[in-house]
């Protein structure tokens, strides 16, 4: 195999996203990082080098270990990379965001208290 593989092509390859299009998209779309710079789809990914992608809202940051240039199951693909990503948040740690329902209309002064209170703002 060759010593370097598009980055598009490997991240589609390693199954980090669906189709190479939206690998290819993710990129232009400044969602994708080759060694914490900002990377286009063409430039080429070496051994060792970190994959930072934003996937649905979420940062995956794995490490090329294998070089692929064509798409392969998935045990296979989970060998080609070391994933560094941070944990997700929980649906608990989700539950404790304050919700507020749009067009509810202006808070109260109680609320506006407690929203302040929330964030941090109390005096």
């Amino acid at each position: 195999m060759s010593e370097r593989v598009r980055l598009d092509v490997w991240i589609w390859a390693v199954r980090l996203v669906k189709t190479r299009a939206a690998a290819t998209e993710a990129c232009r779309g400044g969602h994708v990082k080759l060694n914490g710079n900002a990377a286009k789809a063409a430039q080429p990914v070496r051994v060792g080098d970190e994959v930072r992608v934003r996937i649905h809202g979420f940062d995956r940051v794995v490490i090329v270990k294998q070089l692929l240039a064509k798409r392969v199951s998935a045990p296979l693909a989970a060998e080609a990379i070391e994933d560094r990503s941070p944990p997700r948040p929980s649906a608990i740690d989700a539950a404790q965001v304050p919700f507020r329902p749009r067009g509810a209309g202006r808070p109260s002064s109680r609320e506006r208290r407690e929203i302040d209170r929330l964030r941090g703002r109390a005096d």
